[in-house]
């Protein structure tokens, strides 16, 4: 960096001093052609400056006379020029009478341009007028052919209507006769709507006595099933009393070693066993009574609250209710039955049977039911 910095200074320095050398003999050459020019161009001797003098004179005389000239012309010009003024002038006065003349005329014509379009516009006018006349009269034309079209559209139409009105009045008529039908069937339908309220009013009526009835037949099943469960106890008891008669009767056999009475004794408990087998059988069906019973019980719940919805069925609740009472009538004939058999022959409800032989006025008594279970066990 520094070397070509020392370069560029040393050739700067070089080309001052070359310029510096050439300089004086350039200025010299310029000075002595400076000089030669000045010395060509002016005069040097007195005879030179003379000559110059006489020139510039000459050349100042030649000149003048031009000008002289120059003037005689120019003054010369300027005459003819005024002649033809004057003669535009005289023009000028003639063409401005003319102008008068003219204008007047112009002034003339305008006025009769401006009548003539003024006659033009009444003229345009009144033909508009008249286009306006003629179209308001085609219109009026029109309007009257409409309205006579109109007019025979309306009698056609006035036609119709009075054919449309008879057609009416019969459909009248036939509207009334049909309103007449329709009172008399909303009559009907009233006296009905009334007839299907009572049957409703007695159904719910019918409603509340099954739903005592079967409230009272809930209170019999239970007392029935208490009953019942009395029944077993002494069933088993009067079992366990059988099974140590027989076990007695068999050592009583056993230890006499007689076979005639161990015939009888054998007899005997095959009598007893038959008798608690019976008993038995009769238990369990009474059981499954109870069960069935017990379902039919719940199933005529559910069919009550249901029809305390729907009025409609109370007609199936009361049979199904009827159902009920006539189970439960021949649970309590089992049940009575079985009771009977438990206690022997010397049953109170043996001998209230046999004194009871008649049936009450509503269908077939207790008694009855038991008196048939007898014959059907028998």
């Amino acid at each position: 960096m520094v070397q070509s910095v020392l370069f560029f200074v040393l050739g700067f320095l070089c080309a001052v001093f070359l310029v510096s050398l050439v300089a004086p003999a350039v200025w010299r050459r310029a000075v002595v052609l400076t000089r030669r020019r000045l010395e060509a161009s002016l005069p040097l001797t007195q005879a030179e400056i003379q000559a110059d003098k006489d020139r510039v004179r000459a050349e100042y005389a030649m000149t003048t006379r031009r000008l002289e000239i120059t003037v005689k012309n120019l003054q010369e010009k300027v005459a003819e020029q005024l002649v033809e003024i004057g003669r535009g002038r005289e023009a000028l006065k003639e063409l401005a009478v003319e102008t008068k003349d003219k204008n007047q005329a112009l002034s003339d014509l305008q006025a009769k341009n401006a009548e003539l379009r003024q006659r033009e516009e009444d003229l345009h006018r009144l033909s508009e007028k008249l286009a306006q006349t003629e179209r308001a009269l085609e219109k009026r034309g029109l309007e009257l052919q409409k309205l006579e079209q109109m007019y025979d559209d309306a009698s056609f139409a006035s036609s119709n209507r009075q054919i449309e009105l008879v057609a009416r009045e019969s459909e009248l008529e036939k509207l009334a006769s049909d309103i007449a039908l329709l009172k008399s069937q909303r009559k009907e339908a009233d006296r009905r709507n009334q007839e299907i309220a009572s049957e409703s009013k007695a159904a719910r009526e019918a409603l509340k006595v099954e739903k005592k009835k079967t409230a009272e037949l809930e209170k019999k099943v239970e007392r029935l099933l208490a009953t019942l469960a009395d029944r077993e106890e002494k069933l088993d008891r009067r079992e366990k009393d059988l099974a140590r008669m027989r076990e007695r009767s068999k050592e009583t056999a056993a230890a006499n070693g007689v076979a005639r009475p161990g015939a009888g004794s054998d007899a005997k408990s095959d009598d007893v066993d038959k008798a608690i087998a019976r008993l038995e059988s009769d238990r369990e069906r009474l059981e499954a009574r109870l069960t069935a019973l017990a379902r039919e019980n719940k199933r005529l719940k559910t069919d009550l609250a249901a029809s305390a919805t729907a009025m409609p069925e109370s007609a199936g609740d009361a049979r199904s209710g009827a159902g009920l009472r006539e189970q439960m009538n021949e649970l309590a004939a089992e049940v009575v039955n079985l009771t009977m058999k438990l206690d022997g022959p010397d049953s109170p409800i043996a001998k209230a049977l046999a004194g009871d032989g008649q049936q009450n006025g509503r269908g077939i008594s207790l008694a009855d039911r038991v008196r048939a279970l007898q014959k059907a066990g028998n």
